[in-house]
């Protein structure tokens, strides 16, 4: 088995509340990543089996590679998750519980080349899946100097990011911006002198924000989670790891949603869901990492964890 990169976070919290509670269950780690998370649930739930999703090719084949001693009980799907619960297989049985970490792989910011990480000089790509859409040096050599300011405003709530959108226009007249470094170093330039050395690298921020925009993350969580929560069996437990307040603010607020006796658009003159809530919520607050696990993987302290368990299905079967 290869070593990993990436340490899955939260993983005794995780085994806990995913834990099989009868026979032959089955699995959706709906973002696999390396594999972590799916090792662990393999090797200590020996009839468990486990669909394992990814849309990035290369993390994939990793991942396949450390999980070959389970390969019979393990199925790879290469592609979005909310793709493959939109379209969910008619010869797999309803899963009984769905991961879903929605962090990126350190794998992604040590290995994959993509540009991802300032700490090397890689061409600012930073696309998941490589086989379409559009880089993060297309979006900053494109997008109007008010859209990048509100991208990496909104985001990641870069509180320069008018100064810096000004900077990166005023600066790719010259040439274009298409390297980890030149963005870095830019983004250096257009902040604060008191900005440049806080806690955290003052262009962290401005590639998140690329990061997220690149891959639709933000838009493409409500139709994952609806997917998902669609296919779960009833009795099923999901899990979601959230790591910034935007995508866990997402989370939260479709679990109140689901969580609601009655869930009707305000102001509905008559009740048409009939008043029967799909969840039940077990982690009222999110749970956040221990000191310990913290210490021994720093990425890990912003991490929130969720978990519901679905009732019934929303057409009440």
């Amino acid at each position: 088995m290869i070593e990993a990169v990436h340490t899955p976070v939260l993983l005794d919290e995780i085994l806990e509340y995913l834990a099989p509670r009868g026979a032959d269950e089955l699995m959706v780690d709906a973002t696999l990543g390396e594999g972590g998370h799916a090792i662990a649930f393999l090797s200590r739930f020996l009839d468990l089996k486990i669909v394992g999703i990814d849309a990035d090719s290369s993390i994939q084949a990793a991942a396949k590679e450390r999980l070959t001693p389970f390969a019979d009980r393990i199925h790879f799907y290469l592609g979005w998750s909310q793709d493959f619960f939109a379209e969910y297989p008619g010869e797999l049985k309803r899963p009984d519980t769905i991961l879903i970490d929605l962090g990126v792989s350190f794998y992604h910011y040590a290995k994959s080349g993509k540009g991802f990480s300032f700490a090397k000089d890689e061409f600012l790509d930073m696309r998941l899946d490589i086989s379409g859409g559009i880089t993060a040096a297309d979006l900053l050599a494109r997008l109007p100097e008010h859209e990048l300011a509100d991208l990496l405003y909104n985001n990641a709530q870069e509180r320069y990011s008018r100064r810096i959108a000004a900077l990166i226009v005023n600066e790719r007249q010259k040439g274009t911006i298409t390297t980890t470094s030149a963005l870095a170093e830019l983004v250096e330039r257009a902040v604060p002198a008191s900005y440049r050395h806080g806690p955290i690298h003052p262009a962290t921020r401005t590639f998140q924000a690329l990061r997220i925009a690149v891959n639709g993350e933000l838009s493409r969580l409500p139709d994952l989670l609806e997917g998902a929560l669609r296919v779960l069996e009833p009795g099923g437990r999901m899990a979601v790891i959230s790591f910034h307040s935007l995508e866990d603010k997402i989370v939260k607020n479709f679990f109140r949603t689901k969580n609601k006796d009655c869930t009707c658009p305000p102001g509905a003159p008559i009740c048409r869901c009939e008043g029967r809530r799909s969840i039940n919520i077990l982690t009222k607050k999110g749970i956040a990492p221990e000191k310990a696990e913290v210490e021994k993987n720093p990425p890990s302290r912003s991490a929130r964890l969720r978990v519901v368990e679905k009732v019934l299905d929303e057409d009440g079967q």
